[in-house]
């Protein structure tokens, strides 16, 4: 009886050592839960958003970033942006920083997304004048007008008036849709140039025709040109110059006057005794 129980007993200690060993190794197995890191709110766009848009509740949301990671201005709290305008188009999860966004008294739309300086203008364009709809906002042209100064059809003349000026909006579009930069013919374009060119561009819109030209937006040369008429070419010369035109011209000093030579007079030799002397002979005698 006693040798049964000695049994038992040692049965019980070593089950109980296995299985304290395996829960011993089961537990070293096991990764150490890491402390929660802090974080901090910050706002982000909750889809793409456009150039010029008014912010709304559900263009917000409020994500954690780890504290002391998240970017410089973040705003916590979306009440702080509702109803602010953006200067550039923002991408979902983005978050929104106060150099993307237009003061409170802007508010959205086209003018805060125009720069300190600069104006927008307006022109009206055909497909022709558009370059087939490949003229979109962010796009870069030259304007090219052409004006006559004076009634006569000889005077119309053809000049490149703007270069590298950037198109601001295409029809009611701020920017492009997509990638892929497809044509979209549009009536009205709005440019962006400062006010001494818009002042040109407007003239030669109302006075003439214009023609704007497409622009690799990286060639930042504006040659200068002399512009050309009609006659030049089918390589005509030039018309001559009116009477104004002549009238105005400084008449060119008159030829110095050139001395005549004067002929030498027809002398003769006359001797009177021991004396010679020479006389003039006159053509009358």
């Amino acid at each position: 009886m006693r040798n049964r129980i000695f049994a038992v007993f040692a049965i019980a200690v070593m089950a109980g050592g296995g299985l304290a060993y395996a829960t011993y190794n089961f537990m070293q197995s096991q990764p150490a839960k890491a402390a929660p890191t802090p974080t901090q709110p910050v706002v982000v766009a909750a889809a793409d958003l456009q150039l010029g848009a008014e912010l709304k509740k559900d263009d917000l949301r409020v994500v954690g970033f780890p504290q002391g990671e998240a970017p410089e201005g973040t705003f916590g709290n979306p009440a702080d942006l509702i109803g602010r305008g953006l200067i550039v188009s923002v991408v979902k999860n983005e978050p929104l920083l106060p150099a993307k966004l237009a003061s409170k008294e802007a508010g959205s739309g086209l003018p805060p997304v125009i720069p300190p300086g600069l104006r927008a203008v307006s022109v009206r364009v055909n497909e022709v004048i558009g370059v087939a709809g490949y003229v979109l906002p962010g796009t870069h042209v030259d304007v090219v007008a052409t004006v006559n100064p004076s009634d006569k059809p000889s005077e119309t003349t053809s000049k490149v008036i703007l270069t590298d000026v950037q198109v601001l909006a295409a029809g009611t579009k701020l920017e492009q849709n997509g990638a892929d930069s497809k044509p979209q013919p549009v009536s009205v374009v709005t440019l962006l140039v400062n006010p001494d060119e818009s002042e040109r561009l407007t003239l030669a819109s109302g006075e003439g025709k214009i023609q704007l030209a497409l622009r690799n937006p990286l060639d930042k040369e504006a040659p200068a040109t002399r512009g050309v008429r009609a006659a030049a070419l089918v390589g005509t010369p030039a018309p001559a110059p009116t009477v104004r035109q002549a009238a105005s011209r400084k008449a060119a000093p008159a030829p110095a006057p050139v001395p005549v030579p004067v002929a030498e007079p027809t002398t003769v030799e006359v001797i009177r005794g021991d004396k010679r002397a020479r006389e003039v002979v006159h053509a009358d005698q």
